[in-house]
């Protein structure tokens, strides 16, 4: 705006937005054109916009016709809505004879005005920014407030023509000594009565400080313009510029500096926008966080800043929630980046990457991480480095910061500060002024978005990972009579939760039960429901069910749980004694078994069954015999399962790999792994579970049967010690002989008619099994000092590796682990 505006005008002046498409019609006709123009919105819409506006005739290369004695209008070739000075050229915008905002001033005498009453209309055009059809928004207003406001602002500009339209931008301000950003905030809402105070106060921001707005048409629709307000088309500027410098080379006395400024102006903002451009096309390309950091610090050095600090808080890097409230001087920050231009190793000591700290509160740091706002300091003095370097006790900043052009900006997102950057300028380089200050804050939140996405990105991670990792048991690699080996691969990073699972439970008798299931889909839901057969499965396995039963009653539970939930399952008990296996299937791929002695697979053939959740379908108990070192692979139909291949192909690729010598159950497993993952197409979860049987020799386990008397204590006692003594395990005698001794004593109390049966199997540790026909298990109770009993599962807890008890037909069995020498 002119310096001659007086200062109680506010720069406001109520619009008329019209927006036009390639067609030529009328797509969005405003409250202010209906105002100024007459139509109502309803009688516009669709409508050429050649009928509706009485300058707008010259759009088909036609001029109207003025009322009898009135003025003509003026008209120039194609060019039309008032073309005077040759401004106005509405049809180039859209047929891209000019891509730039073109703007003018008419007298039009149409239904509005009264009859012979000419009405002075200012107006601009702005081809409008981003996908879509191409459209051009104009923008007109009545110029009598501000010739009121200002007498001689229709004077003609002496290098544009009497016609030619004012210096001032439609709708607000550019200047904050002439409309206060509060004024100007109160006053937006008539000029755009669509717009939130939230987003109102922002667009205020954004005017005061780059002198172009952003306008809302409706409540709905966001138009991007490109601010070229009074500049001439883009052909007479580039002339008139190519004329200065011409002169300019001449006589350099003869060029007024402020002739050019209008072009300045625009290649200044537009090569600011130009960079925010890029560096959005820059970042976020990736979710991980280190990246993300560094392609910001990459895109502003050097070419905005000489020097890119970032620092996160520690919850970021985590990928955790923050606690409420602003961050304070406790607030941890850790420097995850620092990008700069200065010599190798000048930072690398003083501000070391990877250093965690807070911030002192009489410094920038802290104003910009509690206000939220950036902080600018023009150039940093000696005494203000000085202050700022004391803050900072362990290490003299001074001489990295003095003399620099400082500017911080806050990364935010949702209203909450996850970081800053601190850039610092060069004192040879022009210092951040207050179009960097705005551009940086930008540039801030846009990388504040993408860092945030991948702080939530890093947080859903976190959680699959942890939901996974508690659904998933964790198996030792060695267990009576067998090595075990696990492994599970998630689907697809987007999608680390699924249905498929693996277990090997202790049962009684050193027996071993081994399962994999797979819930059908992915995600929570599956997680979910596996977690509940899993638990299931664990419950009925220690009743000592055959795998046939076991699986009716998952069936039922399946059933229970609702029509939708479908699982398989393959469910297998080694007893390591006797060397043989029971297994049953649920719709699940067929096991592997790896046979010892000639290194032959084979898959099982086992009646397949139907799913979990079908019902109506028997399931069969298959028992085969096996031999020690032999191995069984059970694994889910990720694994075999490739995307446009038979799965026969991806069986007879599991049996070949698992014949592979391996050796450990570690590495086996990884074979499989390899080998099947290498013909790549997977997209489901993959459980595999693999077991070496190595039974356990019958020269290994003892069994006796003991009455149901008091006197049978003392002579289980002595049978495990002298059997102990034979073993060679003599110092474990003791310590055996004392929880034999209340396990055989809690058995004998409560036993009813049946005999009480006491069994140990020596393997990588001892294991002791005490059955009676009482279906009461023992309890861990507090015993006081006159209780009579409770000391005896107490005692048995203190000194056993392990122990539990397990429900079956018969009764109950106790049964402990006791680590050996």
């Amino acid at each position: 705006m002119d310096a001659r505006i007086p200062p109680d005008f506010s720069g406001r002046i109520p619009l008329a937005v019209i927006v036009v498409d390639a067609a030529g019609r009328v797509s969005h006709w405003s409250t202010g054109a209906c105002r100024l123009f007459g139509p109502s919105r309803v009688e516009a819409v669709g409508r050429p916009a050649a009928d509706l506006l009485p300058v707008a005739g010259a759009l088909e290369g036609v001029a109207p016709e003025p009322p009898p004695g009135g003025p003509a209008y003026p008209t120039g070739g194609r060019a039309g809505f008032g073309d005077l000075g040759g401004l106005g050229d509405l049809d180039d915008p859209l047929d891209g004879a000019g891509p730039y905002p073109t703007a003018g001033r008419a007298r039009l005498f149409g239904e509005k005005p009264a009859a012979g009453e000419a009405l002075d209309v200012l107006w601009w055009a702005y081809p409008l920014a981003g996908p879509g059809p191409e459209r051009l928004l104009v923008l007109a207003a009545d110029a009598a407030p501000l010739l009121r406001a200002l007498p001689d602002a229709g004077a003609a500009d002496p290098e544009e023509g009497a016609g030619a339209a004012p210096r001032v931008a439609p709708g607000f301000a550019l200047h904050t000594e002439f409309a206060e950003a509060d004024e100007l905030a109160r006053q937006l809402p008539e000029i755009l009565p669509g717009m939130n105070p939230l987003d109102g106060a922002r667009v205020v921001a954004q005017v005061l400080e780059l002198g172009y707005p952003v306008l809302e048409i409706s409540r709905h629709d966001r138009v991007p313009v490109t601010p070229d307000w009074g500049v001439p088309r883009r052909a007479e500027r580039l002339a008139r510029r190519r004329a200065a410098e011409q002169a300019a080379a001449a006589d350099p006395r003869s060029v007024p500096a402020d002739d050019l400024a209008p072009d300045l102006e625009y290649v200044a903002v537009r090569e600011h926008l130009e960079f925010l451009n890029e560096v959005s096309r820059r970042i976020g390309t990736s979710l991980d966080l280190a990246r993300t950091v560094e392609e910001v610090s990459k895109a502003v050095v050097p070419r905005f800043t000489d020097v890119a600090g970032t620092y996160l808080r520690e919850q970021v890097l985590a990928g955790e929630g923050f606690p409420d409230g602003p961050p304070d001087v406790t607030t941890m920050w850790y420097r995850v980046a620092v990008e700069h231009t200065d010599e190798p190793g000048r930072w690398d000591d003083v501000v070391p990457v990877g250093e965690s700290m807070p911030f002192p509160a009489q410094t920038p740091f802290f104003q910009c991480m509690t206000t939220g706002e950036p902080v600018l300091v023009p150039r940093i003095g000696e005494e203000l480095g000085r202050a700022i370097a004391e803050q900072f006790p362990k290490r003299d900043i001074s001489p990295l910061i003095t003399h620099r052009s400082m500017l911080v900006v806050p990364l935010k997102a949702r209203d909450v500060v996850l970081g800053f950057m601190i850039l610092l300028r060069h004192r040879e380089r022009p210092p951040f002024d207050d179009m960097d200050r705005v551009t940086g804050a930008e540039l801030a939140a846009r990388a504040g978005l993408v860092l945030d996405n991948a702080r939530m990105y890093t947080y859903q991670e976190n959680v699959a990972d942890t939901l996974q990792d508690s659904m998933l048991p964790h198996i030792p690699p060695r267990m009576p009579g067998c090595d075990v080996a696990t492994r599970y691969l998630p689907g697809t990073r987007l999608g680390r939760v699924g249905g498929d699972w693996f277990d090997a439970v202790k049962l009684p008798g050193s027996r071993l039960a081994l399962v994999v299931g797979d819930v059908m889909g992915h995600g929570l839901n599956s997680a979910a429901m596996m977690g509940q057969f899993r638990t299931a499965v664990q419950t009925m396995a220690q009743l000592g069910l055959p795998p046939a039963q076991l699986l009716r009653n998952l069936d039922d539970l399946a059933q229970r749980l609702g029509e939708q939930y479908l699982a398989t399952c393959l469910y297998a008990v080694y007893d390591p004694v006797e060397s043989e296996v029971e297994i049953a299937n649920a719709g699940h791929i067929p096991p592997v078994l790896v046979r010892a002695a000639d290194g032959r697979s084979e898959l099982l053939e086992l009646p397949t069954g139907a799913p979990l959740g079908v019902g109506g379908v028997p399931f069969e108990t298959v028992r085969l015999p096996v031999a020690p070192g032999d191995r069984l692979v059970l694994c889910t139909d990720g694994l075999v399962e490739v995307r446009g291949q038979d799965i026969g192909t991806g069986l007879a690729a599991l049996c070949e790999s698992a014949a592979h010598p391996a050796a450990s159950m570690d590495t086996a497993c990884d074979t499989v792994i390899r080998a099947l993952n290498r013909r790549g197409g997977r997209a489901d979860d993959v459980a595999l579970l693999m077991a070496r049987l190595n039974g356990i020799p019958r020269s290994d386990v003892a069994e006796w049967e003991l009455a149901a008397e008091p006197r049978e204590v003392a002579r289980a006692r002595s049978l495990v010690r002298g059997r102990l003594r034979e073993w060679g395990l003599a110092e474990a005698a003791e310590t055996a002989e004392l929880l034999v001794g209340e396990v055989v004593t809690n058995a004998v109390r409560h036993a009813h008619d049946g005999p009480v049966r006491l069994r140990m199997v020596r393997a990588d540790a001892l294991l002791v099994e005490v059955s009676d026909d009482d279906h009461g298990v023992p309890v861990l109770l507090s015993a006081g000092p006159e209780d009579e009993g409770g000391r005896g599962v107490r005692i048995v807890s203190r000194l056993a590796r392990e122990w539990g008890t397990s429900r079956s037909a018969r009764g109950k069995t106790v049964w402990f682990e006791q680590a050996l020498p």
